[in-house]
């Protein structure tokens, strides 16, 4: 009977904590796209594969810091604290690929650069696991 009560205790936290994730999840693709001056999911059904990659590696670069805040969290609290910190982060990360790529609106939106998306994306997502491995406290 123990068992039973720690299991669902412990399905309680995970659901709270999954349902949580995928807010935060959503409201950071909804945030992103803010920021951006083309509407990726646009891009992407056009078959944009420079705005799919750009797009998906700032969502995984947000969502590795996410997973380790949940992995090591004290509260729900904390994983929206720390969620808007990655966020943050991940809208920085953005503006410096901009700046570093000259152009870059233009390559993803207008020209479909499947290099400069994938370029992007790659150091949203690199930017976004040493962001998570800074969040193992």
């Amino acid at each position: 009977m123990e068992e039973f009560a720690h299991f669902s205790a412990s399905i309680v936290k995970f659901v709270a904590y999954l349902l949580v994730a995928l807010a935060l999840a959503g409201a950071f693709i909804l945030a992103y796209m803010r920021v951006t001056p083309y509407n990726e999911i646009e891009l992407v059904r056009k078959g944009n594969m420079a705005a799919a990659l750009s797009m998906s590696g700032a969502f995984l670069g947000f969502c590795a810091p996410l997973a380790s805040t949940i992995a090591h969290s004290i509260s729900i609290l904390d994983v929206v604290i720390w969620a808007i910190v990655a966020l943050i982060v991940q809208v920085l990360v953005h503006f410096a690929c901009r700046f570093l790529i000259p152009g870059l609106v233009r390559l993803i939106e207008q020209e479909a650069n499947v290099a400069a998306g994938a370029l992007s994306g790659g150091l949203a997502l690199g930017i976004g696991v040493l962001n998570a491995a800074c969040l193992t406290y």
